[in-house]
């Protein structure tokens, strides 16, 4: 009843074309920026900016990335934390080599290299396709590694490849306190976020799309193949390497190139399974929804074995946590393919159309 588009007429190209066409959701969309920059840092503590928050929003970012290249171009990657290392790496050399560059500078150049070595494993893209692929995309996940930790150049000479990210200042205001770090991972993750939704609404996204559902047909109507692919990779792993330099200089502080490792990989492609491949809002969900169940669970099932007086350790509660992510991700791909992110959708039909049946 509250959320109709009858009677909100468009009469111009600009007006339809909107990010969000409905009223109603670009109040929603409002409403929710003012909570994350304005309620949220007047009442979270520094536990919350440090350890959720701020990680949400960064593994967010990633899974953003690699929906960008799986959800919507339809090219499997295994490879998400090797580009995120790239991009922690790059960004790290380019503040310690270059004097006085702009902190975001260098994200953004970190980015650019992980955009480059995203073009260089996805060129086996151009020939395979499907589970080849991601078998292809799972060497960039254990050469990048390799080679931040062969060459001690690459981590200012440290015999362990363990770097720490220099202190962040941006316009003569330092970014020391979890509260300001979360502030600036929101920003760069909102922008990053509506201009991949602008994206996938373009040309380019609908090429992406194409290739994705039939790519010889794809081509016969004139979309190049290799121009469309590499360039899903490079975009893809763009967002993961500001991610790796989020993931570096705003929640570990300090990281060496085996906290990359194919389980983040893993982790990532967990997120966008569960929330929604070929979602923007499915990335957010996957991540919101990795991150906080194990903390719902450290919280609750201790207090259950207790009240059912069954004995509970630690290493338990860590097979239990593996035991229901595996069995949600089977629950999803059965039952729901497109996850929470299409579940959100059905709600949103739904309230169209209430309180009259469907």
């Amino acid at each position: 009843m509250l959320y109709r588009e009858a009677g909100q007429f468009k009469t111009t190209y600009v007006a339809d074309g909107q990010i969000f066409p409905i009223r109603q959701d670009r109040i929603a969309f409002v409403l929710l920026l003012a909570v994350a920059f304005v309620v949220i840092p007047l009442g979270a503590s520094e536990y919350w900016f440090s350890a959720i928050l701020t990680p949400f929003l960064v593994l967010a970012l990633a899974a953003l990335g690699l929906n960008i290249l799986t959800g919507y171009a339809g090219q499997l990657s295994l490879g998400s934390a090797a580009f995120m290392a790239v991009g922690a790496y790059a960004s790290y050399n380019f503040q310690l080599r270059i004097d006085g560059i702009p902190i975001l500078l260098s994200f953004v150049l970190g980015g650019v290299c992980a955009a480059g070595v995203g073009v260089l494993f996805g060129l086996p893209s151009l020939r395979i396709k499907g589970f080849y692929l991601a078998v292809a995309t799972l060497a960039a996940q254990f050469f990048v590694i390799w080679v931040l930790t062969k060459f001690p150049w690459l981590s200012n000479d440290s015999s362990s490849g363990v770097i720490s990210a220099q202190k962040i200042n941006i316009l003569g205001i330092a970014i020391d306190t979890p509260m300001r770090k979360y502030l600036l991972v929101l920003s760069v993750v909102s922008i990053l976020a509506l201009t991949a939704k602008n994206l996938v609404r373009s040309s380019t996204g609908r090429a992406w799309m194409a290739v994705r559902d039939m790519d010889v047909a794809a081509e016969v109507i004139g979309i190049p193949l290799m121009k469309t692919k590499l360039l899903a990779f490079a975009v893809s792993s763009f967002y993961c390497g500001i991610a790796g330099a989020l993931y570096a200089y705003c929640y570990l502080g300090s990281v060496e190139p085996d906290g990359f490792s194919l389980e983040l990989s893993l982790r990532i492609l967990f997120m966008i399974i569960i929330g929604g491949v070929g979602s923007i809002l499915g990335a957010f969900l996957g991540s919101a929804f990795i991150l906080l169940l194990p903390i719902f669970l450290d919280n609750f099932l201790p207090p259950l074995a207790n009240l059912l007086h069954l004995p509970l350790r630690s290493e338990s509660l860590s097979h239990i946590q593996l035991m229901v992510f595996g069995a949600l991700i089977i629950f999803f791909l059965i039952v729901e393919p497109h996850g929470l992110a299409r579940l959100w959708q059905i709600t949103k039909e739904k309230l169209r159309l209430w309180p009259f049946p469907h």
